[in-house]
């Protein structure tokens, strides 16, 4: 059998439902209208809490990103030359393709930049392939880039031919140490700017 809900309990309900500032059946109301909002309130509350929040790709080391700039100018340069650029894992090009590829990469005919270590090895490059193009993009001077990295990465070799502690060497091309930093500086500018504006380019 139905009970017939009291006054008392009528009043003890709009009670719970107060509002401070109002009272009675103004009361009462407003209570409901809170309620009826709560919904609404926890959707919006859920919405925020379980949108995806944006990735943020891991920086690089400097190195790495130097490279991977350097690996997209080379790819871009090659494929302006209708090459397909060399993938591990890839199809294997005929020889021929292979030949095309290195000549583009790394030029031709006579190299144009050579150094002779005290050690007696001879480094030669050229200036005119995809990688002598983005070393240039990268480091603003590719043959000053080219003579104090031949030195630098050589520092060790060095030390052990003359027989000197590798301090003593390091101090001896303190000059080329120093062009070694500041270039190196530049293009890891360069190279966080364009793979900057590569990724911006993949997201239009």
């Amino acid at each position: 059998m139905r009970r017939e809900v009291t006054p008392r309990e009528r009043r003890e309900a709009g009670a719970h439902l107060s509002v401070p500032g109002l009272s009675g059946r103004g009361r009462f109301v407003r209570g409901l209208r809170a309620l009826a909002a709560l919904p609404l309130v926890l959707l919006a509350l859920l919405a925020v809490g379980c949108a995806p929040r944006a990735e943020r790709t891991p920086a690089l080391p400097p190195d790495d990103m130097i490279k991977a700039a350097q690996q997209k100018l080379t790819d871009t340069c090659l494929t302006r030359k209708g090459l397909t650029p060399p993938r591990p894992g890839s199809r294997a090009p005929s020889t021929a393709e292979q030949q095309r590829v290195a000549r583009a990469l790394f030029g031709t005919g006579r190299t144009e930049l050579s150094l002779t270590l005290p050690t007696g090895h001879s480094v030669r490059a050229h200036t005119d392939g995809c990688l002598a193009s983005a070393q240039r993009t990268l480091y603003g001077d590719q043959r000053r880039w080219f003579r104090v990295s031949t030195v630098v990465n050589n520092l060790k070799p060095e030390a052990a031919f003359r027989e000197q502690p590798l301090t003593e060497i390091r101090a001896r091309h303190r000059t080329d140490l120093a062009d070694w930093r500041r270039l190196r500086t530049r293009a890891l500018i360069n190279a966080k700017a364009h793979l900057q504006s590569e990724s911006s380019r993949a997201v239009r």
